[in-house]
């Protein structure tokens, strides 16, 4: 049996539901049903590999939808979870796929952007791989270009020894760094890219289209003269791209796609029908969902490296639902979406915890930027919870936008200091509840003004 994990990610066994919510509780404050279910979803994936093969291609992932507002910790919960697990993610928009009036993208295209994703995971991991003997290789290469010596005679020993002995010297200046301003003139090849949906007649290229003009295409080769410095790096990747074989990156990287790939789709709600109308916009909404219907059901899409199965895809759909429903999508796209879990409104102590707590939090980030201008940056408790405080009241006098209204309010009230950094003579800063008030107190009072600069 194949091995189950995909290459170079971390021991799936040891990724517990328990271990995957206590991780994610580093960076997403709350919100624990929905860590839960992605938590079980995820570890799901280990234990299906563990099963006998006719048995494990009928245990299909347990799709989620995640209902909430925005700026709680949807999208930011599925990116953790497949960062994880080193698994290819992409995030898509359910409302790109169709305007009213207007044919949107191919669904399709969802499935390729996810293999695109995993070929560049799994050339990264194998490019690793091979970088030692690529770097001999280039060496190599360089060393020619520097060092082209005449023939020495058969019998003439003490020329080849000199030879060699020069070239040893050029190698250990090479590798010191001491040659990276001469100038060398190195042979580079370079095949055409065809830049995938290129029109031709208004149609978009077709996926073997494109992979066949991409072959057809002859490789250019022209002499270059470059830096040493700027020639290492190019011969570099020529030596890696040699060593590592392609039909290994397409099969390994479609594996991965297949097994541990995870597409977010987004605005879910906005292709609901609602109210049970099938007039109007609603057609175009219901079209769409048809047209995710087979993606996520399970079928097979061309891609440029192969055919891909979506069967085994983990799709995590989002929206806030405050309009339509989930009971609102067409029944065929409910049932492949079996866990729904509710994410709740942040409030002020939420805020709280997201500004102290998570290993990215907001205070951490502007401390560690300042102090790159030699500034340190100190928040009291009470400021925090000021800002908690004014987010709170934001959200509820205007559009809520959830954690990343602190985004907003943070960058207001550190602009100044910001601004002034590096020509600050006095390096040391408080902000405390009274700084607060300062900056952010008439703004906040000011109704019109919220609604335009917070």
């Amino acid at each position: 049996m194949r091995d189950a994990l995909p290459m170079g990610s971390p021991a799936m066994k040891g990724l517990t539901p328990r271990a995957i919510v206590h991780s994610l509780d580093q960076y997403i404050v709350g919100q624990d049903e929905a860590k839960r279910a992605v938590a079980v979803a995820l570890r799901n994936r280990w234990r299906r590999q563990q099963l006998p093969e006719e048995l494990r291609q009928d245990v299909l992932p347990k799709n989620i939808i995640m209902i909430g507002p925005t700026g709680v910790g949807k999208t930011e919960i599925a990116r953790r979870l497949a960062g994880l697990a080193d698994a290819p993610f992409i995030k898509v928009e359910a409302s790109h796929y169709t305007e009213v009036g207007y044919h949107g993208r191919d669904v399709d295209s969802m499935v390729r952007e996810l293999v695109e994703l995993s070929v560049n995971m799994v050339r990264g991991q194998m490019w690793e791989r091979v970088r030692p003997e690529a770097e001999r290789h280039a060496e190599e290469r360089l060393l020619d270009a520097l060092y082209e010596p005449g023939p020495a005679p058969a019998d003439d020993a003490e020329r080849r020894e000199q030879q060699e002995r020069a070239r040893e010297r050029l190698h250990r200046m090479l590798r010191e760094g001491k040659l990276d301003e001469r100038t060398v003139e190195i042979e580079v090849s370079e095949k055409p890219m065809v830049i995938q949906g290129v029109s031709l007649g208004g149609e978009e290229m077709g996926v073997d289209m494109q992979s066949f003009l991409e072959e057809m295409m002859p490789t250019r080769t022209e002499r270059r003269r470059m830096t040493v410095g700027e020639s290492r790096e190019v011969l570099l990747r020529q030596e890696t791209e040699k060593l590592v074989d392609r039909r290994d990156l397409a099969r390994e990287a479609i594996y991965r796609a297949e097994n541990y790939g995870i597409i977010f789709i987004d605005e879910l709600d906005k292709i609901a029908s609602r109210g049970g109308e099938t007039y109007g916009p609603d057609v175009s909404r219901e079209g769409v969902q048809r047209d995710l219907l087979p993606i996520v059901e399970g079928c097979t899409v061309a891609t440029r490296y192969g055919l891909v199965r979506t069967d085994h895809i983990l799709f995590i759909g989002a929206g806030a639902f405050n309009v339509a429903k989930p009971s609102d999508l067409i029944p065929e796209l409910q049932g492949r979406f079996p866990i729904r879990v509710e994410l709740k409104d942040l409030t002020k102590q939420d805020f709280v915890r997201i500004l102290r707590e998570p290993r990215t939090a907001l205070t951490k980030q502007y401390r560690e930027l300042l102090a790159t201008e030699g500034i340190e940056l100190e928040f009291t408790d009470d400021a925090v919870e000021r800002v908690a405080e004014f987010a709170e009241q934001i959200n509820q006098r205007t559009q809520s936008i959830g954690a990343r209204r602190l985004q907003t309010v943070m960058e207001k009230l550190l602009e100044d200091v910001s601004f002034d950094a590096p020509d600050r003579a006095d390096k040391g800063l408080v902000v405390d509840r009274a700084y607060v008030d300062k900056h952010l107190a008439e703004l906040v009072k000011d109704e019109d003004l919220t609604r335009y600069i917070l």
